[in-house]
């Protein structure tokens, strides 16, 4: 054991390897920044030779860190089976998802799941941060964004991005359907983290003439807001469609706009308990195209 170079550096190493950013890493290994570069600076002098490149935005290997980092992560990935494999739990899926896409759209249709396969225990990690496969134990992933996603990772379209402007009828009853472009200029905007106002407005060639708004960082605060008369509110059709149909939303306006951020269902390729993830898949797929 004393030949071995130390652990924490190792780990430190195999992380910082897969993002090539010591950020990244610390973002996994729930530690700082700084604290990554030094385990790795460590196992670099204890091996004696450079494993990065450091670049002015993240990292790059040199020849001998590539080679090395593959029977690294190699051997940390034959210690996670052999953990799994240990303690198994054919039953359980942890699924990642952002607050809003829980809050809005999984959570309303769990009991369908459920009452689908009553034999998994589907558990629910809700966090804007891009969660660890890895580190984290993840099962599944559903994240906003635009293909590839990893060589690791298999991709499942779920809903394409069409924003939409949507009120509650307490704050347009005295307005005829749709608004024209200068009415909803005129209206209280709700903000969110994505910022798509500017946007949607250019779309409408129209300036914001409704104030400040309020201003939130995730977008299910703004659809509640929104549903509480405070103001209007852009958001991914599905996530509203419930809302729409029960007429406590409206789309204001027939505008849409469209991105590449679409929503995908992630997937380790080399998952544990394949059957249980097989059916968890199978049933997002079928849901989303309802």
């Amino acid at each position: 054991m004393t030949q071995l170079p130390p652990l924490n550096g190792l780990r430190a190493f195999e992380v910082a390897g897969r993002h090539l950013n010591f950020r990244a890493a610390a973002d996994e290994l729930r530690v700082t920044q700084g604290a990554v570069a030094q385990q790795v600076r460590q196992l670099e002098a204890h091996l004696g030779m450079q494993l990065f490149e450091r670049l002015p935005k993240g990292l790059a290997f040199t020849s001998s860190g590539r080679s090395y980092h593959l029977n690294v992560a190699a051997a940390f990935e034959t210690l996670r089976r052999a953990t799994n494999d240990l303690k198994p739990e054919p039953g359980k899926i942890l699924v990642s998802v952002t607050p809003t896409f829980a809050a809005k759209w999984l959570i309303p249709n769990l009991p369908d799941f459920s009452a689908k396969h009553p034999e998994i225990d589907l558990r629910i990690l809700a966090t804007e941060k891009v969660s660890s496969f890895h580190g984290d134990g993840i099962d599944l992933a559903i994240r906003q964004g635009e293909p590839p996603f990893g060589a690791a990772l298999d991709a499942y379209r779920l809903f394409p991005q069409e924003v939409i402007a949507v009120a509650a009828p307490s704050l347009v009853e005295e307005q005829a359907f749709p608004l024209d472009a200068d009415a909803i200029s005129q209206l209280p905007k709700l903000h969110d983290a994505h910022d798509l106002w500017p946007d949607f407005l250019g779309l409408l060639n129209v300036e914001d003439k409704g104030g400040h708004g309020l201003r939130m960082s995730q977008t299910a605060l703004a659809v509640d807001a929104a549903l509480s008369g405070q103001g209007v509110a852009l958001v991914s059709r599905f996530l509203v469609e419930a809302e729409i149909a029960a007429n406590r939303l409206f789309q204001v306006t027939p505008e849409t706009m469209s991105g590449k951020q679409d929503f995908y269902l992630l997937v380790a390729r080399k998952s544990t308990h394949i059957n249980a993830i097989d059916a968890a898949v199978k049933w997002f797929l079928a849901q989303a195209q309802k």
